[in-house]
Parts: C-alpha cells; sequence; structure tokens
C-alpha cells in the first residue's frame, strides 16, 4: 500500500525540524537533507522544488553580503562602533538599546535581513571591547529588526504580499502598522534590560579606551568607503524605488555588488570567501521543505480548520488570525505562510468587514517570526554570522527570549487591534 503524498511531507516536514531543533545535524545540512526526501519522496518534481525557492531572496542575500565584505574592508564598522559606544557613555544597555533602535528603524525602510548582515560586524566589534557577550546585542538588534520591519510595506517580504493582494499603499500600511510598531519597540526596549540584566554587567572601565580612540585612524581605505558609500547609496533608493522601476530587490542588490567590484578592483574570490554560503543553502533547503507541506495542503487545511470555529465573528475571527499567523510563523517561515493566508482572508472579506484582518494577518506573521531562530530570515542569517565569529546561537537559547517577545508583542496587537477596529 502506498503513502499518500499528505503523510509523506508532513513526516518528512517535522523529522526536518527535529533535526533542526535538537542541533545534532547541522541546521544547513537538515534542510538540504529534508529538500532531497521531498524530490526522492514524490511529493515535489524536480522543477516544482526548483520553483520553490525564492530565488529574490537567495540573490539578495549574496549581493548584499558581498557589498558588506568590501564595506568592512575600509573601517567603517568599526567607526559606527566607537560612535555608538561615545553615545551610550560605555554602559551596555544603552549602547545595546542605541544599536536596537538604529537596526529597528532602518529595518522599517530596508529589507531586515540586510540590516542584520551589516550590523552584526558592527556589534561584535562594541562586545569585543565593552568584554561583554555579544549574544544580547545580537538576539536583541534581531529581535528589534522584525518588529521595525513590521511599520512598513518595505519592511518585511509578508507585507509586500499582503499590500498587494489587499490593494494597499505605503502611506495607508504605515498609518496602521506604524504606531503599534512603535509602541512595541518602546516596551522591548524596556523588557531587554529585563532579559538581559545579567548578561550586560561588565568588570570593564564603563568608558573603555574604544571611545577615546582618534575615528579617523579607524578608516583604513577612505577611497573605497566613498565608492562603497555611493553604490550603497545606490541600491538604497533602487530598494525604495523598486516598484516604479519593475525590479526585485535582489536584481538591484546584485547589480550593486557587481558594479561595486568592478569600480573597486578587488579580488572576487576574497570577497566570495566572505559570503555566508551555509546560510544560502539552509534557505535552499527550507524553502523546498515548506513548499511539500503547502503543497499537500496541510498549512491550508490548518488555517480553514482553525477559522471555522468562529462561525464568521468578526473580533474572533481577528484574534484568532493574529495568533494563529504568529504561532505558525514562529515554526515555517513566515513567507509561504502568509502566501497560504492570503486567499482564505481574501474569501472572509467577502462576508464581513475584513481589512482588520488583513493587519492581524500582517503583525502575526511578522512579529512571529521572533518566537524562534528559525522564524524569520534575518534570524537565520544572525545566527550563521554569529556562529562564524566564535559565537554559536542554540536554538532553545534564542527561544527563551523570542517567546517573551513575541508573546508581549502580541498582547499589545491584539489591544490595538481590538481598540482600533473592532
Amino acid at each position: 500500500m502506498s503513502l499518500s503524498p499528505t503523510l509523506i511531507a508532513g513526516t518528512i516536514f517535522f523529522i526536518t525540524y527535529a533535526l533542526i531543533v535538537s542541533e545534532r545535524v547541522h541546521r544547513t545540512v537538515s534542510a538540504l537533507l529534508g529538500g532531497l526526501c521531498m524530490v526522492l519522496g514524490g511529493v515535489l518534481s524536480q522543477e516544482e522544488a526548483f520553483r520553490a525557492v525564492d530565488w529574490n531572496v537567495i540573490f539578495l542575500l549574496l549581493g548584499m553580503m558581498a557589498i558588506t565584505a568590501i564595506l568592512r574592508e575600509t573601517g567603517l564598522f568599526q567607526w559606527v562602533a566607537v560612535q555608538a559606544v561615545r553615545l551610550g557613555n560605555g554602559r551596555p544597555y544603552r549602547i545595546l538599546a542605541i544599536l536596537a533602535l538604529i537596526t529597528a528603524l532602518s529595518s522599517a525602510f530596508l529589507d531586515n535581513v540586510t540590516i542584520v548582515v551589516l550590523v552584526v560586524p558592527i556589534t561584535l566589534f562594541v562586545a569585543a571591547n565593552l568584554h561583554v557577550d555579544p549574544l544580547p546585542f545580537l538576539i536583541s538588534e534581531v529581535l528589534a529588526s522584525n518588529i521595525g520591519g513590521t511599520a512598513t510595506l518595505i519592511g518585511d517580504p509578508p507585507n509586500i504580499l499582503i499590500a498587494s493582494a489587499a490593494d494597499i499603499d505605503f502611506l495607508t500600511f504605515l498609518v496602521h502598522m506604524g504606531p503599534i510598531s512603535g509602541l512595541i519597540l518602546l516596551a522591548f526596549l524596556g523588557l531587554v534590560r529585563l532579559m538581559f540584566r545579567r548578561e550586560l554587567q561588565t568588570d570593564a572601565d564603563p568608558y573603555p579606551d574604544i571611545a577615546g580612540l582618534d575615528t579617523r585612524t579607524l578608516i583604513t581605505d577612505r577611497g573605497m568607503l566613498l565608492r562603497s558609500l555611493a553604490i550603497m547609496v545606490l541600491v538604497i533608493v533602487g530598494f525604495l524605488v523598486s516598484g516604479f522601476l519593475h525590479l526585485e530587490p535582489a536584481t538591484i542588490a546584485m547589480s550593486g555588488a557587481t558594479l561595486l567590484l568592478f569600480w573597486s578592483g578587488i579580488d572576487p574570490q576574497r570577497v566570495l570567501r566572505e559570503v555566508e554560503w551555509t546560510t544560502l543553502l539552509f534557505f535552499v533547503g527550507l524553502f523546498i521543505v515548506v513548499q511539500g507541506v503547502v503543497q499537500v495542503g496541510l498549512i491550508s487545511w490548518l488555517a480553514q480548520e482553525a477559522l471555522e470555529v468562529t462561525h464568521g465573528n468578526l473580533p474572533l475571527t481577528a484574534m484568532l488570525i493574529l495568533w494563529l499567523s504568529a504561532a505558525v510563523s514562529g515554526i515555517v517561515d513566515n513567507i509561504p505562510y502568509t502566501a497560504t493566508m492570503i486567499p482564505v482572508v481574501e474569501s472572509l472579506t467577502h462576508t464581513m468587514a475584513g481589512q482588520p484582518l488583513w493587519w492581524c494577518l500582517a503583525l502575526g506573521a511578522c512579529l512571529g517570526g521572533n518566537a524562534t531562530l528559525v522564524g524569520a530570515s534575518a534570524n537565520v542569517v544572525m545566527a550563521s554570522l554569529s556562529e562564524r565569529s566564535g559565537h554559536p546561537i542554540r536554538f532553545w537559547h534564542f527561544i527563551r527570549y523570542g517567546v517573551i517577545t513575541t508573546t508581549m508583542s502580541l498582547v499589545l496587537s491584539s489591544c490595538y487591534v481590538w481598540l482600533r477596529y473592532l
């Protein structure tokens, strides 16, 4: 008797996720193995597996990692780190709050994965000079990046999908999502002081030598820096006007990386050695695994079954979408989940005043990604960069802080949605 594709896909998914959580096998190997089993098990054809990979994400990361590798050689990250230490008077919590705030605000207008790639080298430099564990800084920054990315249409990929399906423009999205994102960010800055109060204690001088450095000596190649910053500005502008240009962010990022390699004259092999290939391959495998459970209808079935219990009650449906989206997005990547839920929400808007449901989907999908290490793309990138620097972040170590942050965010979001829309 042959097994059903649903049973095969579900089994492969849960085994893959168990391997990732247990960390007995490297997460990249686990994801690639799971993706391979989806093909060999007949859940996906080879063509469907290749189509499942979001190449826009892969090449966006590749382009930004290449640009970052070149920027790192100019000394820019060390310069920014010194400015953050000076502004925070050498106090670990103040510096953490400044870096988290910068990360969140930047993530509202740039892809949060890009921001994480840029901010991690700065953070590692700061933590080394403060003689403190860098993990509280890194975890706080990635959590803040997902909170900040919730605010705008371009901040997080699920928002782009939702805005396109619901025909919501940039300003409307910001008016509705900006206030709650700002409120959650303020609450989060207070929460991190409680979560990391022990880790942020240091025996070092609160005004370390780093604050007294001559910042002019930190920039090692001023010409390269100017060229890199010029390209970076062009890339950022390209992201902001990509809709008008009808270009994907990956195209813009790869164009910027290619132009910078040409202009700088740096050996491409030296730059490509700095690319996080294990992260890129992890995403390839994960996209295929998630597509397997999406294609057999597991996620769609879960959503439909959950929504049937509300019997068309708008407040109950809104709360269910918010919390269900957060729960599922903490387990699978929020991009395929959002794509699966959009038709469900669209059907519900025909029978009830549906715009609050769109905001609940966006809030749940974006904020739920903070719950686990694999819940959002930015989390995976941060973990890979941290591991490469000699500071691995364990799955269960991250989840302790991620679940607390996500719960706080969802409670505030529930109050916001209830008071404003219901």
